[in-house]
């Protein structure tokens, strides 16, 4: 099987300004990555000449849509949605029961975690090669697995990352009718030393804790065994499958 991560000309990642989409385009970039489209809400810059900066934003729909157009000459074949919330910038984290269910909350994380990435794939995936090996894949979370929640909670984050699993099972179907080489997944980082993990990282075992840069190794590798028959599925950062 071909190493994704060594032959790829070009990938995007989306979320580039956060821990683990930077240091997956440095990762891709000291793999031999010959153009890297980092897309961020702030456009952070990159110390490497292979890595290309853009601007975008979920609440500006267009910002997408443009960014897929900037990118029709030299397409990405690996796109990877690198961007999450689990507590909002004002500080509103998890709720622990349905009693803290907030309507504006709710809408805010899914726009992020679901609504958001749906919108990458609806502009990035008909840009895949229709017969050559492509790969999709989209940072979820065990929790958003339905058949591995035991404890419940956290309830906007959990329903954010089963739809965004749902809809990227969609996509694979989809994909399949057309472009037998792609594949789109979910990936489980694990717990990542990032600013997603940091209120609650107290509470965590010894050795629990991933650098940024071994999260984006991690994932890289899982990516590179990935065939089509694993595609519509979760996996984590040891190539092992999330229940559904």
């Amino acid at each position: 099987m071909d190493d994704v991560g060594h032959s790829v000309a070009r990938a995007a990642v989306f979320g580039a300004s956060g821990g683990i989409g930077a240091a997956l385009c440095e990762a891709l970039a000291e793999r031999g990555c010959e153009r890297i489209y980092a897309g961020s809400r702030s456009g952070r810059a990159f110390d490497h000449d292979a890595i290309v900066p853009f601007r975008f934003d979920y609440d500006d729909p267009e910002s997408l849509a443009r960014a897929a157009r900037d990118m029709e000459a030299q397409p990405p074949q690996l796109v990877i949605v690198a961007t999450g919330v689990l507590t909002l910038p004002d500080g509103t984290g998890p709720e622990r029961s349905f009693k803290q269910l907030d309507a504006d909350v709710m809408e805010r994380v899914l726009r992020i975690n679901t609504i958001g990435p749906a919108v990458v794939a609806k502009h990035m995936l008909p840009l895949f090669p229709r017969r050559d090996r492509a790969v999709f894949a989209a940072l979820s979370a065990r929790v958003g697995s339905i058949g591995d929640n035991g404890i419940g909670g956290w309830h906007s984050y959990r329903a954010s990352k089963a739809a965004l699993n749902m809809l990227v099972k969609n996509f694979a179907i989809e994909l399949g009718r057309t472009h037998k080489q792609a594949i789109a997944v979910s990936l489980h980082p694990g717990t990542v030393d990032t600013e997603l993990s940091q209120p609650f990282q107290s509470n965590l075992a010894d050795g629990q804790l991933t650098d940024a840069r071994e999260a984006a190794d991690n994932l890289l590798a899982v990516i590179d065994n990935l065939t089509p028959e694993a595609s519509g599925h979760q996996f984590d950062w040891q190539g092992k499958r999330v229940p559904d």
